[in-house]
């Protein structure tokens, strides 16, 4: 079956994939279109497989809530350069991804890849992609939330933040409570609390820190005469900045630093009407603790000149 240049091109507009991509695929194909994209489609697993043993620390993070139906998705998709996450088609994938995952509730990301996503499953939606975009891309991870949410996506997707609050639907429903959710948010992005309030702090941890500052105190010479008991309350004096420097609720407040995160969330509750917790909260930044590509270009050139 013959074909010509339109089909070539209809095939590409199709599938994105390249022109001679295109053109061999029908070539195989006996011009069958049909036959053509499922050739690019299995031409694609394998491409796909070739590019799994690069490294894609890059990407984006998406979060998104949605309150009428009570759920919230952030997730993390990595491919191999800043610039995938400027593609249109890479960014589509990602929102359609955190669909699946508000939808489907899938276990982790290998039951994700096993969900329903058009015609066909996640992890042949993200082969094609590696197919057309020519990245290695993966799907890191994701966390979803179920209850009153908000979410926030920084720098066009290098931080995502979800937070889950406890309220009543008639102050959810307000929409001063969307603006107030997403400042919560920011604040979480902005400052990145490691705990959401003192009992939240494990109990090891709080122990390790109050040798640090006691150790601290022992080997300052205009303190390390002090008696014990002294240096044991100048402790628990100091563990008051560190409460404000690592849970959320005892945070200055970024937009106001009159307030506590703590007493902007008390106001705001009496502003609505209700009363209003911070149940938990997750943040992606993208690509951390990921070894990230570098590419030495020099060498690059000059091993293509040889």
């Amino acid at each position: 079956m013959a074909f010509t240049a339109q089909d070539v091109k209809n095939l590409r507009e199709q599938t994105g994939c390249g022109m001679m991509d295109c053109k061999k695929a029908l070539t195989e194909s006996g011009g069958d279109f049909d036959k053509a994209i499922e050739y690019l489609r299995e031409k694609g697993l394998a491409a796909a497989a070739k590019k799994a043993g690069r490294i894609a620390a890059e990407g984006m993070v998406y979060a998104v809530s949605d309150i009428s139906r009570k759920l919230g998705v952030v997730v993390e998709v990595n491919a191999e350069t800043d610039f995938v996450a400027k593609n249109d088609l890479f960014k589509g994938f990602v929102k359609d991804v955190a669909e699946v995952i508000m939808n489907e509730n899938p276990a982790d990301v290998t039951a994700l890849l096993a969900c329903k996503m058009g015609d066909g499953t996640v992890e042949g939606a993200l082969q094609e992609k590696i197919l057309v975009i020519g990245e290695n891309i993966k799907i890191r991870r994701f966390e979803r939330y179920e209850g009153i949410c908000a979410a926030y996506v920084h720098g066009g997707g290098t931080h995502g933040v979800l937070v889950q609050f406890e309220t009543s639907d008639e102050v959810a429903a307000k929409p001063e409570f969307v603006a107030f959710g997403k400042d919560i948010a920011m604040q979480i992005a902005a400052v990145n609390p490691s705990y959401l309030n003192e009992a939240s702090v494990p109990a090891e941890v709080l122990a390790k820190e109050k040798e640090i500052l006691l150790a601290q105190i022992s080997n300052d010479p205009k303190l390390a005469s002090k008696p014990e008991q002294v240096k044991v309350k100048m402790v628990e004096g100091k563990i008051g900045k560190y409460y404000k420097e690592n849970c959320l609720v005892d945070q200055q407040y970024v937009k106001d630093p009159d307030l506590t995160v703590a007493k902007y969330i008390e106001n705001t509750a009496k502003e609505l009407g209700g009363d209003i917790q911070v149940v938990k909260y997750v943040r992606f930044e993208k690509g951390e603790g990921l070894e990230k590509r570098t590419d030495d270009f020099a060498s690059e050139v000059a091993g293509m000149i040889k």
